[in-house]
């Protein structure tokens, strides 16, 4: 019934936030849509994962005033993105400089979890599962 799900990441400025994705973790810009002259939306990609960004400026034109409530309710965020990954470790060496929103901790469902801020404030917790404790 469902063939794929991407998250859309409201933010102020797109730039930064592909520039994380990008240099710190390998990902490809797949595409964008200029906004004047910044981003005002970007589609990222490594392997089958998928996420975009979209600016507030480009919802707002993209909506048209047609959807008030949803343009405000875009900007209640963050939004928390879990993230399996193979190794923690080299996760939070690429990650070194970001700013650190959840600490690293072993959890009682068995994953080894850290937790960064992407630069629009969303919160991504990167997760490698250690077996159940």
């Amino acid at each position: 019934m469902i063939k794929k799900m991407t998250p859309v990441l409201a933010v102020e400025q797109v730039e930064p936030c592909v520039r994380f994705w990008t240099e710190r973790l390998g990902f490809q810009k797949t595409g964008e849509v200029p906004e004047g002259d910044t981003i005002g939306f970007a589609m990222l990609q490594k392997g089958n994962i998928e996420l975009m960004y979209q600016s507030y400026a480009s919802i707002r034109k993209d909506l048209g005033g047609q959807a008030p409530d949803l343009e405000r309710d875009m900007r209640k965020g963050p939004t928390f993105l879990y993230v399996e990954v193979e190794d923690l470790a080299q996760v939070a060496a690429a990650m070194q400089g970001a700013t650190l929103a959840l600490p690293e901790r072993l959890t009682f469902y068995g994953a080894k979890e850290v937790g960064f801020r992407d630069p629009g404030g969303h919160v991504v917790v990167f997760a490698q599962m250690m077996g159940h404790a």
